[in-house]
């Protein structure tokens, strides 16, 4: 079987945010821990509409990692919600609040409520890139051809 590898990563719930749940995982396999809406009140997102939803958490990735937050399979088929900027990345020197950028894409308005699970998270190892300028690419068989080729 298997060994997922387990990462200590500091979490800071936010003023007024402690009825709210952690991230978590909803199954025992899931890549993607459920990240909640932390609004003080009812927010309508209107169709073609964009808004901001804090989490009310901030946290701490440890360097060598960043966190990607993604949109929830369940929003984007039952009501066209999604993520602006999917996947969102948390470096792991921002320390501010982890913000939801919503955009409802469907025909009908879409309320947030206090507590919904709005996006998900997923933590992942990076590395740094150090370019290698060259004349030319070794070529392959795909050689440039782009959108539509395969």
């Amino acid at each position: 079987m298997p060994i997922i590898e387990e990462l200590q990563v500091s979490i800071q719930r936010l003023a007024g945010t402690e009825d709210l749940p952690l991230p978590s995982y909803m199954t025992g396999q899931a890549a993607g821990m459920d990240l909640t809406a932390a609004v003080g009140e009812e927010t309508t997102i209107l169709p073609g509409e964009r808004k901001l939803i804090p989490t009310g958490i901030a946290v701490a990735i440890p360097e060598g990692y960043e966190a990607e937050v993604r949109p929830r399979s369940g929003l984007a088929l039952r009501h066209g919600v999604t993520l602006v900027n999917a996947p969102g990345t948390i470096d792991a020197d921002y320390r501010g609040e982890v913000g939801i950028i919503l955009i409802n894409h469907g025909q009908a308005p879409f309320v947030v409520r206090r507590g919904d699970r709005v996006a998900q998270m997923v933590v992942h190892r990076v590395c740094r890139v150090r370019w290698n300028a060259c004349g030319a690419l070794i070529p392959t068989q795909r050689g440039d051809g782009g959108f539509g080729h395969t």
